[in-house]
C-alpha cells in the first residue's frame, strides 16, 4: 500500500499536467484569434483607406464591446496584422505558430532579421519550451549567429571534410 505522500505526489502531477494542458490550449486559441484578426485587417486594408483613423476606430469599438480587454489597441492590432502578413505564406511556420506564446512571437518578429533566423528561434522555442526571458537572452546574445558560425567555421579545415565523426560535437559557449 502506498503512503499518503505517494498518492498526493501523483495527484499533484495530474493537476500540474492538466493546468499545463489548459494553458497550452488557451495559448493556441489566442494565437489563432490574433491570426484571424490579422488576416481580417490585412484583407480589409486592401479594400479601404487603411490608416490610423481606421485602426483607431476598430480599437475603440473593441474596447467598448469588451471593456478592459488588453492587447487590442492600435499598436496591438497593427502587430496582429504584421503577424499574419509575416507568416501567411510561410508553410514552415504554420504548424508551429500556436506552440509558442504571443510574447515570444512579438520578440521574434521585432528582433529577427531574416526568415531563417525567425525559423530558428521559433523552432528553438518549441523544442526548448523557452520563456520570453530565456528567448530574449538567447536573441540578445546572438545565439543564432553564433550557432551558424559554429556549424561553419569553428572546426579546423581537415575536420570539416569529414562527413561524420562520432567523437566530435559542436558546442556553443557563451
Amino acid at each position: 500500500m502506498k503512503s499518503e505522500v505517494g498518492f498526493a505526489g501523483n495527484l499533484i502531477k495530474i493537476i500540474e499536467n492538466s493546468r499545463n494542458n489548459a494553458l497550452r490550449r488557451v495559448n493556441e486559441e489566442l494565437i489563432q484569434m490574433y491570426w484571424k484578426v490579422g488576416e481580417y485587417l490585412s484583407k480589409e486594408s486592401k479594400n479601404t483607406a487603411f490608416g490610423d483613423d481606421y485602426i483607431n476606430s476598430i480599437a475603440k469599438e473593441i474596447q467598448s464591446a469588451f471593456p478592459g480587454i488588453k492587447g487590442f489597441t492600435r499598436r496591438g492590432l497593427y502587430r496582429m496584422k504584421q503577424f499574419y502578413e509575416m507568416y501567411c505564406e510561410d508553410e514552415f511556420v504554420s504548424a508551429l505558430l500556436t506552440q509558442i506564446s504571443w510574447t515570444n512571437h512579438l520578440m521574434i518578429m521585432s528582433k529577427a532579421k531574416t526568415v531563417e533566423e525567425r525559423h530558428f528561434y521559433i523552432t528553438l522555442c518549441v523544442q526548448e519550451s523557452y520563456s520570453s526571458r530565456e528567448l530574449e537572452r538567447q536573441i540578445e546574445s546572438s545565439y543564432y549567429e553564433r550557432y551558424m558560425l559554429s556549424k561553419e567555421k569553428i572546426l579546423p579545415e581537415p575536420i570539416k571534410g569529414l562527413k561524420e565523426n562520432p567523437f566530435l560535437d559542436s558546442y556553443v559557449i557563451e
